[in-house]
């Protein structure tokens, strides 16, 4: 007989006794508890092509379920309960979200309809997202699913370093994307929300490999560091500045510091060296705010005049696009760069399909490395910035 309130109080038992290779087991033995014959659940991997069974044993081959044409791939790039296809078959893919950023899926194969319209199975995906993103780090049940290759030890470094790739607060929506993802090295981004504060950063290092890392590791803490200690954009330029001279004469980092007032629109940045960000509005896109306002972090000592902060109010619905160069001087067979313009173009085309922000960012990144035919010659990173208040008015 079905009891969701005692599946619940077993599943969260496991959030102090067990890891997560205990959890396959447990679902078995929960499954009965919700008129279900299967519970399964699938994590997304890291270049967020197919979802992978969580089996609990890292030698164990399974098949995997492929995200684009699928109703598993459609819970999880719409955030959504989905029937499976075969409307005689009782099963439903609900989407493994915690806060803004995406797991992967879980399977519920059903012995019958419930009576609730899956309201008590959706809150055991959210109490199972809870317990892999608490747990996650405890273990390598995690990463043993997620990847599918080797991971150099670059791209560990970085992706230690590095936030969920999506995030939700205070009017706001980030979501950020890396390529290749098993040996990314020199490029990162960076985020906070402090009272009505957004912090936001993107970096791109010089160089590749574990010398790359190491320089961005620095350059991503000292980042963290002035912003913890409550330094203005411009002394946060100066004191990252300062340690990439320090610690690696000759090298630099290019990199956007900015920040944005919730409350008011107002964002403030940076352009270290760096590509001007993609400003999008109504449909189309913005004149770019200017750029380089500063040289890269490790050159400041060339230029005596101080960093120049760029200051620009957002109207309610704006998106910025921050970007690396791996992103618009991707190149295809014959030699054209993806661009700007394609780059524009691709996301005011995915915005007005009504596609999630992380959806959006997910195609963009796939839709580069298809560009270069699998093959990136250089890091590729985007982080999406949108800002959306309820209480808002036109200036």
């Amino acid at each position: 007989m079905a009891d969701p309130l005692q599946a619940v109080q077993r599943l969260l038992g496991l959030r102090q006794l067990s890891l997560l290779d205990e959890l396959p087991a447990a679902l078995t033995d929960t499954a009965p508890l919700l008129d279900a014959v299967e519970i399964t659940v699938l994590l997304v991997d890291y270049e967020q092509i197919a979802l992978w069974p969580l089996t609990g044993d890292a030698s164990r081959t399974t098949d995997s379920v492929r995200i684009n044409d699928t109703a598993a791939g459609r819970s999880f790039t719409s955030a959504r309960p989905v029937r499976h296809d075969d409307p005689a078959d009782l099963l439903l893919w609900l989407p493994l979200v915690h806060g803004a950023e995406r797991l992967g899926v879980l399977r519920v194969r059903l012995s019958a309809e419930p009576d609730d319209g899956y309201q008590g199975l959706t809150v055991i995906a959210a109490l199972l997202a809870e317990l892999i993103s608490s747990r996650r780090f405890y273990g390598d049940a995690v990463e043993h699913t997620r990847r599918r290759l080797p991971m150099q030890l670059a791209a560990e470094i970085i992706w230690n370093q590095l936030p969920p790739l999506s995030f939700t607060a205070h009017d706001t929506t980030i979501t950020a994307v890396l390529e290749p993802s098993y040996n990314v090295g020199g490029d990162a981004f960076d985020y906070a929300a402090n009272g009505t504060t957004l912090h936001i950063a993107l970096f791109d290092t010089v160089g590749h490999g574990i010398t790359a890392s190491a320089l961005t590791t620095l350059t991503l803490n000292t980042y963290r560091n002035a912003r913890r200690c409550g330094l203005s954009l411009t002394d946060t330029y100066r004191s990252i500045d300062k340690w990439v001279r320090n610690q690696h004469p000759g090298a630099f980092v290019t990199a956007i510091l900015a920040e944005l007032d919730t409350r008011t629109g107002l964002y403030q940045r940076i352009s270290a060296g760096h590509p001007a960000e993609l400003l999008l509005r109504d449909g189309g896109s913005l004149p770019p705010l200017p750029t380089p306002t500063a040289l890269p972090l490790g050159l400041a000592h060339m230029r005596t005049r101080p960093p120049g902060v760029t200051r620009h109010t957002l109207r309610r619905g704006d998106t910025l696009l921050l970007y690396t160069d791996g992103i618009t001087e991707s190149r295809s067979a014959d030699g054209e760069l993806f661009g700007l313009n394609r780059l524009s173009e691709f996301v005011t085309t995915a915005k007005a399909r009504g596609l999630p922000p992380a959806e959006i960012m997910r195609q963009l990144i796939h839709t580069i490395v298809s560009y270069e035919e699998g093959e990136l010659r250089d890091d590729a990173t985007a982080a999406m910035l949108q800002w959306h208040p309820e209480a808002y008015q036109e200036p």
